[in-house]
């Protein structure tokens, strides 16, 4: 077996096929056998495993799946990339299924069902940057069955997934992954591991998914969206968020009541003025529910 994770093999590759990589899937290859046995480790994949891929490209962190793995799904919504996955993973293993599809059109549910006996999966994913979170929150909101997910993921965004109150990275995306799941950032990933590389460093991020929500709401849609604006415009107060925002219809009276009644019961200083970037999960779904009953 070619390891893909050598450089010069993922060269020999691409130049067999004359592939061309394309801006609006955002791919880059990894070239870094370490960051490879890091992803694997971090998935923690056993034998007893089927394991959902997303976005294998040419197939490098695929070969190492397949060789962890009891079976390995891939989905790659580039169809140029079929012939090369037939090549470097269909034709060495006999536990690979490949996918030539958008993973947002997937019935992943179905897949569960078909492959795994409804089981939960884990997944594993290199995903492009400008569709991370739509991935990350399609797979959580839909309730797939899923043990775990670890991502490759602009470092960003891997800081924004385990942020916490009053921090620069803290936002709907942190309350989001961590009403779901619990993330750790499992490596960080420097621009040269990839090719072509990225303007920016990576991060493989595990995302545990919990039995449970840490928090209780009576409208988990509702909290959301008021999460979504309180952080819509992050230098407006959090009574002018929830009154701005097009997705609620709230007027200023109520929001600075239900502010001030959240305030009250989680034992804050009474404070009109707080902002939305202050709150814990916990205050928001206190907030989110006081909200339900003005």
């Amino acid at each position: 077996m070619a390891d893909l994770g050598e450089p010069r093999n993922t060269i020999a590759v691409l130049q067999k096929y004359g592939f061309d990589f394309k801006k609006k899937f955002g791919q880059n290859f990894l070239i870094d056998t370490h960051v490879l046995e890091k992803i694997v480790a971090a998935a923690d994949i056993t034998k007893d495993d089927l394991v959902l891929e997303i976005g294998p490209g040419i197939g490098t962190v695929t070969q190492y799946l397949c060789e962890a793995a009891r079976e390995v799904v891939t989905v790659e919504i580039d169809k140029t990339l079929i012939p090369i996955l037939t090549d470097t993973t269909l034709s060495m293993y006999d536990n690979v299924t490949i996918i030539n599809n958008d993973i947002l059109k997937v019935d992943i549910n179905a897949l569960v069902d078909e492959k795994n006996g409804g089981k939960p999966i884990k997944v594993v994913a290199n995903l492009p940057y400008y569709i991370t979170t739509p991935i990350i929150m399609s797979l959580l909101e839909k309730h797939v069955p899923v043990i775990s997910m670890t991502l490759m993921v602009q470092e960003e965004v891997a800081r924004r997934m385990q942020a916490g109150p009053g921090t620069k990275d803290y936002g709907a995306l942190s309350l989001a992954v961590q009403y779901y799941a619990e993330p750790y950032i499992a490596a960080f990933v420097p621009p040269n591991c990839f090719m072509p590389r990225p303007k920016v460093g990576s991060a493989v991020v595990n995302l545990t998914l919990r039995d449970k929500p840490p928090v209780e709401t009576k409208d988990p849609a509702f909290m959301f969206k008021v999460i979504k604006a309180s952080f819509a415009q992050r230098r407006k107060t959090l009574v002018n968020g929830l009154t701005n925002s097009p997705e609620l219809d709230i007027s200023k009276d109520d929001a600075t009541r239900a502010v001030l009644a959240m305030e009250e019961s989680c034992g804050l200083k009474q404070d009109p003025m707080l902002r939305g970037e202050k709150l814990t999960l916990p205050e928001f779904a206190v907030l989110a529910d006081v909200l339900i009953g003005e």
